[in-house]
């Protein structure tokens, strides 16, 4: 196994519905390499977990290690995961993952090291927990505004995760016979500030003759998506049918948050994911102002709080899982 200053080195990847981010960290945590990659928008879950192997190992290149040096290799996935049996099942916001896919056992052998599972979201919300915004509290509401929206849950220090679906705030109804969802439904919240959502109805009021510069600025940067630097980007520039989206997208979040907070009534809530790391503090202050009409308790409202470890908090997360989960290539 490689050691680096006496501590032996771990594998984390973060997969998302538009980059792979992988790490490779030491005992303190510390990020030793790094690689990110656009994740596949074609093929299906063997493609992505190609891609996947091709990132981890540029990140353990970049660290001067083998990837079967790694004690183990921790992935945080979005869909339904079975940490046992290292399989991910309708992970619909990647292509083509519908079916139950053996990932584990697929990267354990591409990897020569044990692999371990967690659900993406579920996984930063813990590394935040243990080293980033959450560390100062016992309960906690992860909400990551990303590709889709997800929650990751932690009550009196500990990961909550109920029969493995637990977290899926995303899917907490706003509207009724509202927007249709990704995940099939109707009114989700994921179905308004989710960033596949609103790049969709952003798509449908731009050929409706609605003036936007949102795919201006895609094909500028040569991207096939709405990535959230273009919606950030978009916003700066004060368009107008960005800022009218995003701030759906807020208010829709200002109801869903505060309706999980009135079942949970947690301490804090930390805003993570691709559009809540890149929009900021100030966009945390506005989500928190829509959550206030929606709280029971609303004399004391959780403070939201923006992710402190970035884009790296799902890798480095992903890489706290145990071994003892791990679905090895034996």
């Amino acid at each position: 196994m490689a050691e680096r200053g006496a501590e032996r080195l771990r594998g984390g990847i973060d997969l998302g519905g538009t980059k792979i981010q992988t790490v490779v960290v030491d005992g303190r945590n510390t990020v030793v390499g790094e690689a990110r990659t656009p994740t596949p928008t074609k093929g299906g879950p063997g493609d992505v977990a190609a891609v996947m192997v091709g990132a981890l190992r540029t990140a353990a290149e970049a660290a001067g290690v083998a990837t079967a040096d790694l004690t183990h290799v921790g992935v945080g996935s979005p869909g339904q995961v079975n940490a046992a049996a290292g399989t991910v099942t309708s992970a619909r916001n990647l292509p083509g993952w519908e079916a139950s896919y053996a990932l584990g056992p697929e990267l354990a052998a591409q990897f020569g090291t044990p692999i371990a599972l967690g659900n993406d979201v579920q996984v930063a919300t813990d590394a935040e927990a243990q080293l980033g915004a959450g560390r100062d509290y016992s309960s906690m509401l992860g909400v990551f505004w990303g590709t889709g929206v997800g929650g990751g849950i932690v009550l009196d220090g500990r990961p909550w995760l109920g029969g493995g679906g637990a977290g899926e705030i995303g899917h907490v109804v706003v509207k009724l016979d509202g927007a249709p969802c990704p995940c099939g439904r109707r009114g989700c919240m994921e179905a308004y500030a989710g960033r596949n959502a609103m790049e969709r109805r952003a798509r449908e009021l731009h050929a409706k003759g609605e003036a936007t510069e949102l795919f201006k600025l895609a094909h500028k940067r040569g991207r096939e998506r709405l990535t959230s630097g273009i919606w950030a980007a978009a916003l700066e520039r004060e368009d107008a049918l960005a800022g009218k989206l995003i701030a759906r997208a807020v208010e829709a979040l200002g109801a869903g948050v505060a309706s999980v907070d009135n079942v949970l009534d947690i301490e804090v809530i930390i805003l993570g994911g691709g559009l809540g790391v890149r929009l900021g503090q100030s966009y945390a202050d506005k989500i928190a102002a829509a959550m206030l009409p929606h709280l029971f308790n609303d004399h004391r409202p959780p403070p939201v709080v923006v992710a402190e470890l970035g884009d790296l908090g799902g890798a480095i997360g992903a890489s706290l899982l145990t071994p003892a989960v791990a679905a090895s290539a034996a």
